[in-house]
Order: C-alpha cells, then sequence, then structure tokens
C-alpha cells in the first residue's frame, strides 16, 4: 500500500462532483451531523490535522465487478438520507473510499451541497420542518462560548435575515461553498472591498482585519493547501480489500459492528442491493401504524434465525458469502414474515414506545415464516387462536423482560420447539421449556402483587391492562385514570373534604397505579377529559349500560364511584384486577416460585 502525493480539499471536491471519488457498497452512510461538520472546519482553519485518507484504486476493466455508491450531493433527514447507487462507465479509474468517508461527505456538504434537519416544533411530515441550511463562517469575529475558535454555522435563509436585523454590524457571514470561485488572493480584495469589510465607519479596526485574515486563510486552506493525505489500496481483490476495510472500521465507535455487517451482505449479495433493501424495509415496518423504531439490526438478527442458520451471532464469519447468498436467495419470505409480524403486534395495540423488547418480533416472524401464514393470521376467523397464543406470550415475554441483554441463546430454541409443533404458536411448550429459569414465561402471585403497582404511562401498565381487556383493535386505546388525576393533590383532596392528611397520602400513593388505570378507546378518553368519574360515568351510562361498563372495565358495583370513597374503590379493583390475571396467566393464588430468578421485584416508572 503506497503513500500518496496529498491533495487540495477543491481537488477532493472536484473529484467527487466528477464521481472519479465514489462509496463502496461496503460503506457505511453518512451519520455526522452538523455540529461535527462545523467542527472539522474549524479545525481545518486552526491548522489541526484532520487524519489520513485510505483510497482503493478500482481500475476501468474491473468497475462492472462492483457495486458503488455516490456521494450524498445534499442531506435531509427525512428525505435524503440514503446514497443512491452510481452507474458507472468503464473508461478511466476510479478511487473508493475505505477510510475518511464521513470527513469527506462533510466536506462536499460544506462546500457544494447542504443539510436539513428537522426542527422540534414542527410535524415530521411538514416540509416547514426541515429547512435547507447552507454552511457560513463569521468574517467579523471569532465563535463565542464554543469549542470552536471560527464561528462556523450552517444557517437556513430565514435565519441569515433575523442575523441581518437583529445583530447589524456584528455578523457577516460568509457562504463557505463560493470560495471554491476564488481563483487568487485579488478575488479576496475584490470581495472585501464590495462588502465595504474594510470601511472603518461600521466596523472596526479588529473585525476589518479578522474578515481580511479568515477570508485570506479559508481562501489557502480549502484552494490551495494540501491537506488530504492518503494512502492507496490497489489490489483486484475483494477479500483482502475487505479485510482492509474491516481492520480500519471496526475499532473503537468508528463503525458500529451491524453497519459493518451490512456492509459485508451488499458487497456479497449478487442480484439485490442489500443496504438499498433493508434500508428501505426498515423505513416501510416503521411506517406500520401507529409506528414503529425497528433498525436494521433487529432485520439482520433475523435474517440469521429465520433462515436457520446454525451460529446467529453478529460475527463476521457468520456473514460468509455462503449464508449472504442463503439470504439473498430467500430475502423475500423473510420480509414477508417480519412485515406480518409487526402488523400482527399493532393490531394488539402496541406501538414504539409500549413495545419494549424489539428482539421479541423475531420468535413471532419465525413461527409466521416456518407456518407458511400470510395475511390470514392478521383477519382470519381460523387463526384466532393463534393471535390469542402470540399475545399472551408477547406480553409474557415482555412483562417477564426474557429479551433484555443478548438474546441470542434463546433463537435456537425457540427455533428447534415452533419447528417442532408446527401449525398452533407453542406458547404451553415455551412456558414448559423455561419453568424454573431466569427466561422463565411463568407468573407467581407475588410477581403480581408487584406489576399491580405499575405507574401510569409505563409500557408495562398498558400490557397489564391488555391482558385483561378484550379490545377491539380496529380502535386506539390509551391508558387513562378513571379518577381523574388532577384531583390528586393535596390542595384539591381537602377541598374535596379529605381532611385527614395520612388518608390523602393513601390517596396519592394508590391513584397512579393500575387499581386507578384502565384502557378506553382514544374517542372516549378525550371526551371524559378530566371530569370526575361520578359525574361522567352517570351521565354517559343508565341501567344495563351501566352494569355493561362497570364489568367491562372491573369497577365495583356497589361502590359509589365519589373521591370519598376512592380507597375502597382502588382497593376493591385491584383485587378484581389480580384474580383476573391469576386466572388469565393460569396462576394459583398463593403459588411462590422458589428460584431465586423468579423473585424479581418489577420496579417501573412514574408518570
Amino acid at each position: 500500500m503506497a503513500y500518496e502525493k496529498p491533495i487540495s480539499i477543491k481537488e477532493a471536491i472536484a473529484s467527487i462532483q466528477e464521481q472519479e471519488y465514489i462509496l463502496p457498497a461496503i460503506q457505511r452512510e453518512f451519520v455526522w451531523n452538523t455540529k461535527q461538520i462545523e467542527l472539522l472546519f474549524d479545525s481545518i482553519l486552526r491548522d489541526y490535522p484532520i487524519s489520513t485518507f485510505l483510497f482503493w484504486k478500482v481500475k476501468a476493466e474491473d468497475i462492472q465487478k462492483f457495486k458503488f455508491y455516490r456521494f450524498l450531493p445534499y442531506y435531509h433527514e427525512r428525505d435524503k438520507k440514503h446514497n443512491e447507487p452510481v452507474q458507472l462507465s468503464s473508461d478511466k479509474d476510479r478511487f473508493a473510499i475505505l477510510d475518511g468517508q464521513q470527513r469527506l461527505t462533510s466536506l462536499y456538504l460544506g462546500i457544494n451541497g447542504s443539510y436539513a434537519y428537522k426542527l422540534s416544533r414542527y410535524n415530521w411530515k411538514s416540509n416547514h420542518a426541515f429547512p435547507i441550511r447552507h454552511l457560513y463562517l463569521n468574517l467579523l469575529s471569532e465563535a463565542k462560548g464554543s469549542e470552536l475558535q471560527y464561528d462556523f454555522r450552517f444557517l437556513s435563509s430565514d435565519e441569515l435575515k433575523k442575523f441581518k436585523e437583529l445583530h447589524p454590524g456584528s455578523y457577516h457571514w460568509f457562504k463557505v461553498g463560493d470560495i471554491i470561485n476564488f481563483s487568487d488572493f485579488p478575488d479576496i480584495f475584490k470581495y472585501i472591498a464590495e462588502h465595504s469589510l474594510m470601511d472603518t465607519s461600521k466596523f472596526s479596526t479588529e473585525q476589518t482585519k479578522f474578515a481580511s485574515d479568515t477570508l485570506s486563510k479559508l481562501f489557502q486552506y480549502i484552494n490551495q493547501k494540501e491537506l488530504i493525505n492518503f494512502y492507496l489500496e490497489k489490489s483486484t481483490e475483494l477479500d483482502k480489500v475487505l479485510h482492509i476495510f474491516i481492520r480500519v472500521n471496526s475499532g473503537g465507535t468508528k463503525l458500529s459492528y451491524s453497519d459493518l455487517l451490512l456492509s459485508i451482505a451488499t458487497a456479497q449479495w449478487k442480484d439485490k442491493d442489500a443496504r438499498d433493501i433493508i434500508h428501505k424495509f426498515v423505513d416501510q415496518i416503521n411506517a406500520i401504524d401507529p409506528g414503529f423504531n425497528v433498525n436494521k439490526d433487529l432485520v439482520l438478527k433475523s435474517c440469521l434465525v429465520l433462515t436457520d442458520i446454525k451460529d446467529i451471532k453478529f460475527k463476521v464469519d457468520n456473514f460468509s458469502s455462503e449464508n449472504m447468498s442463503l439470504i439473498e436467495s430467500d430475502w423475500d419470505n423473510i420480509a414477508k414474515a417480519l412485515n406480518i409480524a409487526v402488523q400482527l403486534i399493532a393490531s394488539f395495540g402496541f406501538n414504539g414506545k409500549t413495545l419494549t423488547a424489539y428482539n421479541a418480533i423475531i420468535p413471532i416472524a419465525y413461527f409466521i415464516k416456518k407456518n407458511n401464514l400470510g395475511d390470514e393470521l392478521l383477519h382470519s376467523s381460523n387463526q384466532l387462536e393463534n393471535r390469542k397464543l402470540i399475545k399472551e406470550w408477547l406480553v409474557r415475554a415482555l412483562l417477564k423482560r426474557v429479551f433484555g441483554g443478548t438474546p441470542d441463546n434463546l433463537y435456537p430454541t425457540y427455533r428447534n420447539i415452533i419447528s417442532d409443533n408446527l401449525g398452533q404458536f407453542p406458547l404451553e411448550q415455551l412456558i414448559d421449556k423455561y419453568k424454573g429459569t431466569n427466561k422463565s414465561l411463568s407468573f407467581d402471585e407475588e410477581t403480581i402483587d408487584h406489576l399491580l403497582n405499575t405507574q401510569y404511562g409505563s409500557a408495562f401498565a398498558y400490557m397489564l391492562l391488555s391482558l385483561v381487556y378484550p379490545l377491539n383493535h380496529n380502535y386506539k386505546f390509551h391508558q387513562d385514570h378513571i379518577h381523574p388525576k388532577k384531583y390528586f393533590k393535596h390542595r384539591k383532596l381537602i377541598e374535596l373534604g379529605i381532611a385527614d392528611k395520612e388518608r390523602r397520602d393513601d390517596y396519592l400513593n394508590s391513584y397512579n397505579s393500575i387499581g386507578n388505570l384502565q384502557l378506553i378507546q382514544e374517542t372516549e378518553n378525550l371526551e371524559k377529559n378530566a371530569t370526575p368519574f361520578q359525574d361522567w360515568v352517570f351521565s354517559n351510562y343508565k341501567g344495563e349500560e351501566l352494569t355493561n361498563y362497570k364489568n367491562m372495565h372491573f369497577i365495583p358495583l356497589n361502590n359509589d364511584l365519589s373521591m370519598d370513597t376512592f380507597l375502597e374503590f382502588y382497593q376493591s379493583r385491584r383485587e378484581t384486577l389480580k384474580v383476573k390475571l391469576l386466572q388469565v396467566l393460569n396462576v394459583k393464588e398463593n403459588q411462590v416460585v422458589t428460584d431465586e430468578t423468579q423473585l424479581e421485584i418489577i420496579e417501573e416508572e412514574t408518570e
């Protein structure tokens, strides 16, 4: 591997534009944020080293053997995060970037492109949420109150206008990309004169000197100085290049292991573009209503599990050409099973917040694929029992946190049990297999008592309630305080006549947990709002409808539902829910599991 003559940043930008510099399929995608880019440009102007680069020379005759991507011409957090494949002619040699893609892309975006990230106050679907920002440098002063010496910032057109209105004379923002058009120092003096930056009636002596020095330095460091130092690998053997890439990118936090493995898969798939397909698939399943946060790690792990590859650990050896070929040929079935699994979980009422262990998707997808199930699992009456069994297993697994940590040891056993019990989801067999272990799906009375202390807003509160509610999943359901939380403050309780402080403390310790929580339809919850429960329920339900409502929500029939009798209401409903959970989870009252791993107290976050 040879150390080559360095080049200027301007030359590197030109090579990217001409697609002389390209990205190999094994490269991960761009991940730097605007602060990192600004810091890079500040380092350049401060004459700090920006590390060496590693290029791979791909001969013209070998171009068609490999898959390459173009650099991002601009970055948009919603619409333009993924690099596009590039179609190259075989008329000249190219240079693929093995190490330094983040830095080169940052230079390219800062000089020749733009960066649009989401503003917090806007909806994700709104185009106004993503103003286009270009990189600017303040020519009048150093950065204030930051780790930067030079004031580089990505600014939108609206922000530029506000600076001119609110800070006249304090900022002069120079668009960094314009420096490429300067051919020599006279262009700098011309710019300074045209913008009156030497006018001492407008600017101080320090400001005019700083403007001249800073613009001159930017010109030198971007256009003239040869700052891009790089090694050049000339091998035509992909295996060698791959191992070099692994060696330079797997250390520290430069590259996540899943990024690396996806890169390897991308390089080894023959007919499909693994990176493009998997990224688009992740976006697709995360868009399933009401929204999820599946990542590529889970999809890659699913590929190993669902194709029955023996060793499913994230190791380079498991991403061999043989395994990648198997995954590529089976991808459509893998994607179908994962898609249906996420749709099914969504139909149970789970979302990105309440699905607390995404790895639990994988056994469900394996069951779907192994039984060659399609959309009928979601809707058909013939699959009703499977839906019930899968939902109970999922809730058990999530409540017992069996997928916490690294669950790789679970998958082979789950695969064997599912394969040996085709047709029906093997809930009973899975419960029996792990009984008495730290991956147990079984419950005891003590654990249920602790679960009943789960607080409002917790994902586990939704899970517990979903076990006892016969939900119609055509509707969205909310966790709701039966007796509204607005009344559970000392001042409010005193106004309601609860004079004893100890009794008020009991109110405050109880209202936010399962005994005072229910699942109701979204529209009904909005109507109920913070109306006193006694007023709301008696004005909306009469006679038999009232009795049915109370039974459906496990509300004591003989309680008058006033705030004065809240503690009696709470205790009675808590006991009713406990009996129901004991029944649903097949726990005999007073049953205690002696294995110490089963006695872990489940502590949930408060609201």
